[in-house]
């Protein structure tokens, strides 16, 4: 017999596990794990507390969807903090791991790329993330039955992401490949291309599409700053963000953005960070309140959700108001 009593609990978050297979992997580098967030409505009955599993809080639906891409080397722990915040705020998040050999010799995790989307000759034709559409089939299944069926809002699906994986998700939010796709924002993340795939120094890819995009980075990003041999060997820590920004981006629709927090690194985003694993050794101390600059974060991505996803004007305006007064914003543009 399940016996049920009330709860006085008032927001808890939650989280299920899936497996997705990458569709032309081998073996055993084919499978992602993800990790789906969801606001939950704990109900105190017996198979709950036996099982762990919690309902959603179905009153508070449909939930739009989050997939974060993370960053190569970083773990989906390090985005935990992230996923709790945006889950908070009514979405579902997906944070995933993937290991992968996607270069000969190097076995990384990864937010998953194709490289053969993103050589020259090839660029622009197709999706470059090779986890883009296996997770958006996983969510398809997860609506239909389990404990979030039902309860996603599937024609509004964000891609987010840091660094690599925010170039990935900058990359694929095109209708004509992903149509749920309705924004993409990233941290740390550009699309200039690296000289080792064929393309001339400083490249600048574009982007195909024209949707709400918001793109941040940090003036103390002293990743991007090393990396800089790996496209025009230009050191500067937004410049490729500021250029990507200013050329590969359409605009002319008022719903992208370019916000450099001042003060932030490259793995600002990141909480806790693992120093024995990734690129963090090459990163500049943080020069203001990483707490406060990653709540500065949660803002913007919140807030840009609710204005260009959901459609709430009096987010514009907050949003607006938050890129031109807040005193973490170094630099801030609209397009």
């Amino acid at each position: 017999m399940v016996i049920c009593l009330s709860s006085t609990l008032t927001m808890t978050i939650r989280v299920i596990f899936r497996a997705v297979k990458i569709e032309g992997a081998l073996a055993p580098y084919d499978t992602a794990t993800l990790k789906i967030y969801y606001l939950a409505k704990p109900t105190g009955c017996e198979m709950e507390q036996m099982s762990g599993l919690i309902p959603a809080d179905a009153a508070k639906a449909p939930f739009p969807v989050v997939v974060f891409m993370p960053e190569v080397n970083v773990g989906s722990e390090a985005y935990h903090w992230l996923a709790v915040r945006l889950a908070e705020q009514g979405l579902v998040v997906v944070t995933y791991i993937l290991v992968a050999e996607e270069m000969p010799g190097f076995i990384n995790l990864t937010p998953g790329v194709d490289m053969e989307s993103v050589k020259p000759e090839n660029y622009g034709n197709g999706p470059t993330g090779t986890a883009v559409s296996p997770i958006l089939s996983a969510l398809n299944d997860l609506n239909s039955d389990g404990i979030l069926a039902g309860l996603l809002a599937l024609d509004k699906i964000i891609l987010g992401g840091h660094s690599a994986g925010g170039t990935i998700a900058l990359q694929n939010g095109h209708p004509d490949w992903f149509p749920a796709i309705k924004a993409v924002f990233s941290y740390g993340a550009h699309t200039k291309a690296s000289t080792m795939l064929g393309y001339e120094p400083g490249t600048i890819l574009p982007l195909v599409a024209n949707m709400p995009t918001l793109l941040i980075g940090g003036t103390c990003d002293g990743v991007i700053e090393a990396s800089g041999i790996r496209y025009d060997a230009e050191a500067s820590p937004t410049a490729a963000i500021e250029r990507t920004f200013a050329e590969a981006m359409p605009g002319g629709q008022n719903d992208s953005y370019l916000v450099l927090l001042d003060g932030a690194n490259h793995f600002t985003i990141v909480n806790p960070i693992d120093e024995t694993t990734g690129r963090p050794f090459l990163d500049h101390p943080a020069a203001q309140n990483e707490d406060e600059l990653r709540d500065c974060l949660v803002d913007l991505i919140s807030l840009f959700i609710k204005a260009h996803v959901l459609n709430k004007t009096s987010a514009k305006n907050s949003l607006l108001e938050e890129i031109e007064k807040k005193p973490f914003i170094y630099r801030s543009e609209c397009k």
